[in-house]
C-alpha cells in the first residue's frame, strides 16, 4: 500500500504559476489547439515548438500550415513543416485499382517466396475486408494470405522507399521474401514505414502478407511510394520564446531575425452566443515589430493545405481564388463531394469547402500552387503556379506590413469551412446551424467576421480572462490550467444544428473511442462545462435521446446509448445498451439542467419518457445485473457498486424534479425510495477502509465518481462518512499521473479523478488528486490532444484523444457556483 499523497501545493505549481500564468515551463499542453471548430474543421500542434512539426487534425492526419516570415528576404519558419510529398512506385487502391492472389487455407511454409507458385489461389482486387460497402474483395474468415506480383524499374533515383499500409489487423509483410514489416494491432488510415530500397529489385517482384483477424473489422490495401526530399532554397528556424494557452486563444511568441512576431491563433467559442459559437471561423493574426531599433522589410506567408478538405491524401480536389466584397478568398474542396457519405471514427471530412481569407486592406495577395512549392513561389515573389484541380495543393495567402519598425504592425487572416450538410438526422440532412435557413453563404461570414474582429477578440479576451480567474478561485494554478486546456477541446468534438422541430442540437462525436454520435455517456461527463456557461446547449445533447424513445423509434424502457456512427444520427449503432448507465445518466443531467435554470420547465416536456426511465431503475438500478457501463473498456461487470451509485443518485434527481413540478406526493415516494437504498448500498459496498467495486468482492476498489452529484446537486443521500472513507482510502492509492480508475488494472480517467476529487471533504485533498492530472498535461509521453484515458504509472494513452468528456474538468467549479462559493474552502460539513 503506498503512503498517501499530501500536497501543500505542490512546489511545482507554485514556481511555475505566477500571476495567474505558467512562467519558464517550456512544455504547456500535450497537444496545442490552433484552429478548433467542429470534428472536422480541427487542427493542431502536436509539438512544443510551433515549426517542429506539421500540423494535424486531431486524429494524426496531416492538415498542414506553413508560416514564413521574410525579413529584409531572409526567410524563417515559424509555422509547421512543409506536408510531407510522396512519389508512387506501386499504387495502393485508393490511387489505382489491383489485383491478388489470395488464400484463407493455411499455405505451405515458403508461400512468401518469389517463386512460389500461387497458381491454386483465387484472384481478387484490392482492398480488401469484411465492409462490403468499402472494398472490392470480401474476407470474414480469420486469416488471410495475400500475394502481389508488379515490375519495378529506375531503382538508383529513388532515395527513401516506405511502404504504404493500411490493415486490420495483426499483419506481417514480406518483399521478395523477405520479412521487411510486422505489427500486431490495426491502423484506420495509411501508415507509411521505411523500408530497405535494397529488397526491391529491378523487374519482377512479390509482396506477400499475412493478415490475421483478432477483433473487429478486416481491411488490407498497400503499396510502395518515394519520400520526396522538400524544395526551395535554404529557410531558417524562427526562434520560439513562448507559448500560452488562453480559454479561446493559443500565442506564440517568436524572434526571427531582427523581428519579433507574435502570433495568436483564435477560435471565438462564446458558449452564450450561438450565433458566433456556429460561424465556422478562426483568425491567424500577426503582430510584427524591429527588435534592433531599425526598420525592416516585413511580409508574411501562410500556406494551407488543400488536405484540410479531405479524406485520403489521393483525393483529387479543385482550388480557386476570387474576390468577395473587401476580402481575397481562396477555395478548394473536392471534387468528389460525397456529402454525407460515409460515417467513422477516424476520419476527415470530404465534402464541403475550405476558405482562407483576407482583408484587401491588407493588401494581402494569393495564390495556388501544387504542394511543396509554396516556400519556392513566396521567396521568388509570390509566382505561384495555380493549378485548378489537382491533389495536395497549397493556398497560400501574403501580406506585406512594409516598412517596419520598432511600433508593433497587426493583421489577421480567417481560416474558415462550410460543410453545406452537417449531419443527417433521422433520414433528414441538416444544415450548420449558422446557415439553417440555407440562405446564408459562407462569404458572408468570412465577412461578419473580418468586420467584427476587434470586438470579437475582446470578447474572448474577456472569457479567457473569466475563465481561468474562476476555475483559480476554484481549485488553484493547477486546476486553472487543465480547465483552460479543455474548454476548445470539449467544444470542438460538437457541432450545432436544428432539429426539423426546432430545436438545439449539439451533437457530439466520440473522438477515438468509436465515433459514435450523441453518445450518452459521453454527454454525462462533459456536462459540467456546459451547465455553467450555457444548460441549453446540454439540453442539444438530451434532445435527440429524448426524440428517439418519444417517437417510439428505440422502443426500450431504458435510455439508448447513442443516435449512430458520426455524422449520421439515424439511431443506435453501439453493439448493446446500457441500461442502468444511459437511464442515470438522462435523469441526473436533466436534473442539474433544472437547477441550474432554476425551473424543472425541460423535465416537464418530458416527464413519462423519465418516468419509464426512472422505474427502470427502481426495478434493477440497486443491484445491477452483469451489464456495461461507461467504462465499457474494463467489460461487463455485475453487482458494479459504483453503477448502483448512479441508480440511487438518478432516482433522487427523479424526486428533486417532481418536487420542482409540484408533485408531492410522487416527489416523497421516490424520495423514500432513494433513500431506503443508500443504506443498504453502504452495507452490500463496505470493505473495510473503504467501498468496494463490487459488491461479492471485498477485495476490490473503485472510484465512485457517480457520488458526485449528490454533493454538488444538494440532494443530500448518502452520509459524510462514504465521502471521508473513500477520499481517504483514494490518497493512499496514487500514481504518478493519478490514481486508478479502479483495483484490476493500473489505467485511469481523468475526469473521473476530477469528479472524485470534487467531493473531496478538503480543499488540500482535492488539490492533492487532481495535482497528478497537471503532471500528466505536462509530461505524457503521448503527444495527442487532451487524453483522458492512459496508465496512470507511466502517463501512456490507453486510447481516446481530443474527447469533448473534458468538459467535466469544470465540475468543482460547477460544484462551487451551485453552493455559491466564491473562493473553495474547508467544505467538510
Amino acid at each position: 500500500m503506498r503512503a498517501p499523497q499530501t500536497l501543500t501545493l505542490t512546489l511545482l505549481a507554485i514556481t511555475i504559476f505566477v500571476a495567474g500564468k505558467i512562467q519558464a515551463q517550456e512544455r504547456k499542453a500535450p497537444a496545442y489547439p490552433l484552429i478548433t471548430h467542429n470534428t472536422y474543421f480541427s487542427i493542431w500542434s502536436t509539438t512544443d515548438q510551433l515549426n517542429a512539426s506539421t500540423t494535424q487534425h486531431w486524429t494524426g492526419a496531416e492538415h498542414s500550415l506553413t508560416g514564413l516570415l521574410s525579413v529584409d528576404n531572409n526567410i524563417y519558419r515559424f509555422l509547421g513543416k512543409a506536408e510531407t510529398q510522396y512519389k508512387t512506385i506501386l499504387p495502393a487502391a485508393d490511387e489505382k485499382a489491383f489485383t491478388v492472389s489470395y488464400t484463407t487455407e493455411q499455405p505451405q511454409d515458403n508461400w512468401m517466396a518469389k517463386d512460389y507458385n500461387d497458381k491454386n489461389w483465387k484472384s481478387g482486387q484490392a482492398p480488401i475486408g469484411d465492409n462490403e460497402q468499402q472494398v472490392k474483395t470480401v474476407w470474414k474468415s480469420d486469416n488471410i494470405w495475400v500475394r502481389r506480383a508488379f515490375e519495378a524499374a529506375n531503382l538508383a533515383s529513388i532515395k527513401e522507399l516506405l511502404l504504404k499500409l493500411n490493415h486490420d489487423d495483426n499483419v506481417e509483410v514480406f518483399l521478395n521474401g523477405k520479412q521487411v514489416y510486422q505489427k500486431e494491432g490495426w491502423t484506420n488510415r495509411f501508415e507509411y514505414i521505411p523500408i530497405n530500397k535494397s529488397d526491391l529489385k529491378s523487374g519482377d517482384n512479390i509482396i506477400a502478407i499475412h493478415l490475421k483477424n483478432s477483433a473487429g473489422g478486416r481491411y488490407l490495401d498497400f503499396g510502395l511510394v518515394e519520400k520526396l526530399e522538400p524544395k526551395g532554397n535554404a529557410i531558417q528556424l524562427a526562434e520560439q520564446k513562448t507559448v500560452e494557452v488562453t480559454a479561446t486563444q493559443t500565442i506564440y511568441h517568436f524572434t526571427c531575425g531582427a523581428v519579433n512576431l507574435k502570433l495568436t491563433f483564435t477560435s471565438p467559442l462564446l458558449l452564450n452566443d450561438l450565433k458566433l459559437l456556429s460561424r465556422p471561423v478562426s483568425y491567424i493574426t500577426y503582430a510584427v515589430q524591429a527588435n534592433d531599433g531599425k526598420e525592416h522589410a516585413v511580409k508574411v506567408l501562410l500556406s494551407a493545405s488543400s488536405s484540410i478538405a479531405v479524406y485520403q491524401p489521393s483525393q483529387e480536389v479543385t482550388a480557386t481564388q476570387y474576390a468577395a466584397g473587401n476580402l481575397s478568398i481562396l477555395k478548394t474542396g473536392t471534387i468528389e463531394q460525397p456529402v454525407l457519405q460515409k460515417g467513422a471514427d477516424d476520419m476527415r471530412i470530404d465534402w464541403g469547402y475550405f476558405y482562407v481569407a483576407a482583408p484587401k486592406s491588407s493588401g494581402a495577395t494569393q495564390f495556388i500552387s501544387k504542394a511543396g512549392a509554396d516556400a519556392t513561389a513566396f521567396q521568388a515573389g509570390n509566382k505561384g503556379t495555380s493549378p485548378v484541380n489537382g491533389k495536395q495543393l497549397s493556398l497560400n495567402t501574403v501580406i506585406p506590413f512594409g516598412k517596419v519598425s520598432d511600433t508593433p504592425v497587426e493583421r489577421f487572416i480567417e481560416l474558415g469551412y462550410d460543410e453545406i450538410w452537417s449531419v443527417q438526422y433521422f433520414n433528414t440532412n441538416l444544415r450548420p446551424w449558422w446557415n439553417n435557413s440555407g440562405k446564408e453563404t459562407i462569404e458572408g461570414q468570412l465577412t461578419a467576421a473580418a468586420e467584427e474582429y476587434k470586438a470579437v477578440m475582446a470578447k474572448c479576451a474577456a472569457l479567457d480572462q473569466e475563465i481561468r480567474e474562476t476555475a483559480l478561485k476554484s481549485g488553484g494554478a493547477a486546476y486553472a490550467e487543465i480547465c483552460v486546456l479543455a474548454y476548445r477541446q470539449s467544444i470542438a468534438a460538437h457541432t450545432l444544428v436544428k432539429s426539423p422541430k426546432g430545436e438545439v442540437l449539439w451533437l457530439s462525436k466520440e473522438n477515438n473511442s468509436g465515433g459514435f454520435i450523441n453518445t450518452v455517456d459521453v454527454t454525462y461527463p462533459s456536462a459540467p462545462l456546459y451547465l455553467l456557461y450555457n444548460p441549453e446547449l446540454l439540453q442539444g445533447m438530451l434532445n435527440g435521446i429524448f426524440y428517439f424513445s418519444e417517437s417510439g423509434k428505440y422502443p426500450h424502457p431504458w435510455a439508448a446509448h447513442d443516435l449512430g456512427t458520426y455524422p449520421t444520427a439515424n439511431g443506435q449503432t453501439y453493439g448493446e445498451p446500457m441500461p442502468v448507465e444511459e437511464s442515470g445518466n438522462m435523469i441526473i443531467l436533466t436534473a442539474a439542467i433544472a437547477k441550474v435554470q432554476g425551473n424543472a420547465n425541460y423535465a416537464k416536456l418530458h416527464w413519462n419518457t423519465l418516468t419509464t426511465w426512472v422505474d427502470y431503475l427502481v426495478k434493477e438500478g440497486l443491484d445491477p445485473a452483469k451489464q456495461l457501463c461507461t467504462d465499457d473498456f474494463a467489460g461487463h461487470l455485475a453487482r458494479n457498486a459504483n453503477l448502483s451509485v448512479k441508480a440511487i443518485v438518478g432516482i433522487a434527481c427523479y424526486a428533486q424534479l417532481a418536487e420542482s413540478l409540484g408533485e408531492k406526493e410522487t416527489a416523497k415516494k421516490y424520495r423514500a425510495i432513494a433513500e431506503s437504498m443508500v443504506p443498504k448500498w453502504m452495507g452490500m459496498a463496505a470493505a473495510g477502509d473503504h467501498y468496494a467495486l463490487t459488491f461479492d468482492n471485498k477485495d476490490t476498489w473503485s472510484q465512485k465518481y457517480n457520488l458526485v452529484w449528490d454533493k454538488v446537486l444538494d440532494l443530500n443521500l448518502f452520509p459524510q462518512k462514504v465521502y471521508d472513507t473513500e477520499t481517504t482510502y483514494y490518497l493512499t492509492k496514487g500514481n504518478k499521473f493519478g490514481i486508478p480508475l479502479d483495483s484490476r488494472k493500473a489505467y485511469t480517467k481523468n475526469d473521473w479523478i476530477i469528479w472524485t476529487a470534487t467531493f473531496a471533504p478538503t480543499q488540500q485533498q482535492f488539490e492533492a488528486l487532481i495535482q497528478p492530472i497537471y503532471t500528466f498535461a505536462l509530461e505524457s509521453p503521448s503527444r495527442v490532444p487532451f487524453n483522458d484515458f492512459y496508465d496512470s504509472n507511466t502517463g501512456i494513452r490507453e486510447n481516446f484523444k481530443a474527447r469533448s468528456v473534458v468538459g467535466g474538468f469544470y465540475m468543482k467549479v460547477l460544484a462551487d457556483r451551485l453552493k455559491g462559493n466564491s473562493v473553495a474552502g474547508d467544505r467538510k460539513k
